[in-house]
């Protein structure tokens, strides 16, 4: 699957916000689903016998080894088809949140038939029918089955067997189904037999469903509804990842339950039908108005779990290349490919899939590749065999735009999703606990990729800014988890869609490039060479990987290990957080100790005594040195002292390849502070990087003293890498300075303190933006860092970035045409609102009812939040709130208003007197929200007190104590910050 929008990089600040109000859109569905499904018994076909109600528990179960009574024999009827949610049953392996052992599923033929027609006015909801023959494998003899299913009708269920090549006499017998019942806790369907199967033989299990599709629910099977070519289309499509296969047919929704598949789809005949295989034939079939549809069948899929199954139905056209015999095409809407958005994916496909063939010395085994772009896709995109789907935001090329990263965000996750086909696809975890192997490699090699195609890039700085430095920021002991995780720790299904987090994706590409840098990469490569081809189409668990890793350390001699590979790694992957390292550069003592947010004093009453064993690759004085290991608490290195030479200096963590951040004592910062101001180009790019962010972090845990980290930039003036401004900026500039109404005292000693170290990296940049700002689509580190550049030069006041914003988006709004360069876009909008009169904001306004992409809407809607003129702003917030023209469905205005600089006042003011319709427009708990935002500031009892008699009347009695207790994490908070503001404004005040 794509990485998470926590990353900071695939997804904008505005949609991670909305990606947030979905989740809980979504969350209601899901609970209103499951009230009904857990409610009604499924509604029996007319031809089927009365089923019993909800309330009706099943016949006791028996083990499935056990054996009828003498003489007894199993009545042949139809089955009883029946829901139950928990209560009444007795307990049994549907409790179990793991499929019993007792069948292994071998094939799939699967046929489905959703009811999409064009040109129709679509629902919110389509039905779909299908059915499904399950060959398996009896491993254990049984009378009951288990398999998967989540909201879908059972209309029939048989089992045929054993199959006439294990029978030796050519026939093929029926067992009785005597009962069908849903265990809804753990998403089962429950088949009750009339005779038990028998170990060892081959059955087939058909079954009957029908279910729902809902419009852009994206989980299972869902539609989407959007605008191609001047007209309304609706397209259909799949996402079964991590356990929404389930929801589309009866299945075993289980990673290492592979199997092969047959799908038959049958749809309207103007649409085209794509699976994971190629078409193998197409022909009708009428319904029962005789009307006509197209039954498009597909080859056998190689053996692959469940959660890989793809399909899409739509109306879209394609541009295709063939990369070694295989054809490779993308799909998207007709408008798209006529203007040539496709084009870059397309081109660099081929390349890319070439790449990790050659590299991993295994072919891609499909004949072909579809990669299919979406309107909108909240998974970012999905690697499923022979069929990717991606957002089309990333995987689209705007042709518009000539100053743009999407160039590389579609790099990067093409490079993501084709490693899948590796890692994921070929050799698939054996359980979701070990779910890192595949996002944490894929998102490793995206650099590998990028790298081989762009040799210039800066590889470990695009690391750092893309991958290390959100995830250090957020992993820490207490609240962070292991990457690998213990499967017997598994109790409900919702856990499994949180591993799609920060720590799988980020953390576990963190791991795999530290164990890439301690060993090499020749040994790296060889090691996942033999783990990828022992375990095709199979599964595998950690230490699998581990024992080849071992087996290529063993079969040489020249990199040596302090333990095995497994407890090298084990330590990282089986504990959360990471360590700080601190030097002291006088005596060389090297210690470790575990990372918290906000270290304590009393250290010994955290939970925590566990060690990594660390690789240190280090530097003196610029010359990289030989790897040294940390296996303990502390350790001395005499070779890592530094003498009273104004030129000696050492930086542990070469490259930042290791998981943890560094510390020195005084001294070691000192030296790093006087070579930077003296020379910082002897120290490397990405270690002024790490200085600054593992300074800054320390400081704000307490680690360090601030005046420490305030130290490092000194020298910032000669400072001409865009990067490391970047890196000082988002550490020193933070949401909270800028909230503070607080922090008036040390804006004007900051603004001057930066301006003068600012002054020459803003000429640099602005003159290109000014002059030909085409430049800088090749510079990858400019196009990520520009917009906090512009956004703090415009807050400090620099009349050229007030005048430059003016500019810029007065040639837009006189020709839009003259598109703003997406990387400082939303704060040229913000500060064109900002600067501008109500005519501004009402182009802004008409420009937002004329766009339809989502994205382009939110950015539109935050810009209209900067306005200073309150008069503009209450007008907004009564927009919000009225059945006005304007929708704004994509965000929370209140909410966006009240974050704003101006707007915090406002909001408040107006939800006094509206705060019923806020309610009813975006519900309660947007009231604690935004109590949240508001109550940034606060630093009393009293604050607290006021604020909460303020909202008092709008919240429920459950919703108060959680924001009482909120509010009193965000004062305490607050009051820190005042301390570190204070000292801050006393060390700017001595140097500014």
């Amino acid at each position: 699957m794509g990485p998470p929008s926590s990353s900071g990089f695939y997804v904008s600040r505005a949609v991670a916000l909305l990606l947030a109000g979905l989740a809980a859109a979504f969350l209601l569905a899901l609970a209103a689903l499951a009230a009904l499904y857990g409610r009604c018994a499924r509604v029996p076909p007319s031809d089927l016998p009365h089923r019993a109600g909800p309330d009706t528990a099943p016949s006791p179960p028996r083990t499935p080894e056990e054996p009828l009574p003498p003489g007894r024999t199993r009545p042949t009827r139809e089955p009883v088809v029946t829901a139950t949610t928990g209560h009444g049953r007795p307990p049994g392996p549907w409790d179990q949140l793991r499929l019993p052992p007792w069948l292994v599923p071998l094939h799939y033929e699967l046929e489905l038939w959703p009811r999409l027609r064009p040109q129709e006015s679509w629902a919110p909801t389509l039905t779909f029918t299908g059915r499904v023959n399950i060959t398996v494998r009896c491993t254990a003899a049984t009378r009951r089955l288990l398999l998967h299913s989540l909201f879908l009708d059972c209309e029939s269920a048989e089992v045929r067997g054993p199959l006439a090549s294990d029978a030796g006499d050519g026939t093929v017998g029926r067992v009785p189904v005597d009962d069908v019942w849903f265990a809804f806790d753990m998403q089962y369907m429950v088949l009750e037999l009339g005779g038990p199967l028998q170990p060892g033989g081959r059955y087939e299990l058909q079954l009957s469903f029908s279910g729902l599709v809902y419009q852009d629910l994206r989980e299972g099977l869902f539609f989407s509804v959007y605008t191609d070519q001047g007209e309304r289309r609706a397209l259909l499509a799949s996402q079964m990842e991590p356990t929404f296969a389930r929801s589309v047919f009866p299945c075993f929704d289980e990673p290492a339950l592979k199997a092969t598949f047959n799908v038959t789809i049958i749809h309207d005949p103007s649409y085209v039908a794509l699976s994971n295989m190629p078409k193998l034939g197409q022909s009708v079939r009428r319904d029962t108005n005789g009307s006509v549809w197209t039954v498009s069948t597909f080859s056998t899929t190689p053996h692959m779990p469940t959660y890989l199954v793809a399909l899409a139905v739509c109306d879209y056209a394609y541009v295709d290349r063939s990369e070694r015999g295989k054809e490779i095409r993308i799909w998207a809407r007709k408008d798209a490919i006529e203007n040539g958005n496709a084009d870059f994916a397309l081109n660099i496909t081929g390349p890319i899939f070439s790449f990790l063939e050659d590299l991993f010395n295994i072919s891609y085994p499909l004949p072909k590749t579809d990669i299919i772009a979406l309107p909108t896709f909240d998974n970012s995109a999905m690697e499923n065999w022979g069929l990717l789907i991606f957002d089309e935001s990333l995987l689209l090329m705007p042709l518009n735009d000539q100053v743009t990263d999407k160039k590389a965000v579609i790099s990067f996750i093409l490079s993501h999703e084709i490693g899948h086909q590796w890692f994921g696809n070929l050799v698939t975890m054996n359980w979701w606990n070990d779910v890192w192997l595949k996002e944490g490699f894929a998102s490793y090699f995206e650099f590998g990729v990028i790298n081989y195609f762009n040799p210039k890039f800066p590889r470990n700085e695009i690391f750092f800014s893309n991958i290390l430095r959100n995830v250090l920021s957020e992993d820490h002991v207490l609240v962070s988890r292991a990457v690998s995780l213990k499967a017997e720790n598994f109790t409900e299904t919702s856990e499994i869609n949180e591993l799609f987090d920060l720590f799988t994706y980020n953390k576990g590409a963190s791991l795999a490039r530290m164990l890439s840098s301690f060993l090499n990469e020749n040994l790296f490569i060889n090691a996942l060479k033999s783990y990828l081809k022992t375990f095709s189409y199979s599964n595998a668990e950690q230490d699998d990987l581990w024992r080849h890793f071992q087996m290529v350390i063993d079969d040489q001699n020249k990199t040596l290990l302090p333990a095995t590979v497994k407890s090298i790694m084990d330590s990282w992957t089986h504990q959360s957080g990471f360590p700080v390292i601190t030097l002291n550069v006088s005596t060389g003592t090297v210690k470790q100790e575990p990372f918290y947010l906000g270290k304590v004093k009393n250290e010994t009453l955290l939970p925590h005594n566990d060690t990594w064993i660390v690789p240190i690759l280090w530097i003196k004085n610029g010359i990289t040195q030989s790897l040294v290991w940390l296996d303990k608490s502390s350790k001395i290195f005499p070779e890592m002292q530094v003498s009273a030479s104004n030129h000696d200096w050492v930086i542990l963590n070469l490259n930042m390849t290791g998981y943890y951040r560094v510390n020195y004592d005084q001294l070691g910062w000192k030296k790093l502070n006087q070579q930077l101001e003296k020379d910082p180009k002897a120290i490397p790019v990405i270690h002024r990087l790490q200085v600054i962010d593992d300074a800054f972090s320390l400081s704000k845990n307490n680690y360090i003293e601030i005046e420490t980290a305030l130290d490092l930039t000194k020298y910032l003036a000669e400072e001409d890498e865009i990067i490391v401004w970047y890196a000082v900026l988002v550490n020193l500039v933070t949401k909270d300075l800028v909230f503070d109404a607080n922090s008036y005292d040390m804006y004007p000693l900051l603004k001057k303190y930066l301006l003068k170290r600012l002054t020459s990296i803003w000429n640099v940049y602005s003159t290109i933006i000014r002059e030909n700002a085409t430049v800088l689509q090749d510079d990858y580190l400019a196009l990520v860092a520009l917009e906090k550049l512009f956004e703090t030069a415009c807050w400090l006041g620099l009349e050229d970035c007030l005048q430059l914003s003016r500019e810029l988006f007065k040639n837009w709004t006189n020709q839009p045409e003259n598109e703003i360069p997406s990387p400082i876009k939303s704060v040229i909008l913000c500060y064109g609102i900002a600067l501008g009169s109500e005519e501004e904001w009402d182009f802004l306004l008409n420009m937002y009812a004329n766009k339809t992409k989502e994205e382009e809407r939110i950015q539109l809607a935050y810009a209209m939040s900067c306005s200073r003129d309150p008069r503009i702003l209450n007008r907004y917030l009564e927009y919000a709130i009225t059945a006005s023209p304007f929708a704004f469905n994509e965000t929370n205005v209140i909410e966006v208003v009240a974050a704003a600089e101006v707007g915090r006042y406002i909001a408040k003011d107006f939800l006094v007197n509206n705060w019923q319709a806020v309610s009813e427009r975006y519900g309660t708990q947007s009231l604690v929200t935004l109590m949240n935002i508001i109550g940034r500031t606060i630093s009393t009892d009293l604050q607290i007190t006021e604020l909460q008699q303020f909202f008092g009347n709008m919240l429920e009695e459950h919703q108060r104590l959680t924001v009482h207790a909120k509010l009193q994490t965000i004062k305490n908070k607050n009051l820190e910050n005042k301390r570190r503001s204070a000292r801050m404004t006393a060390w700017l005040r001595r140097n500014a």
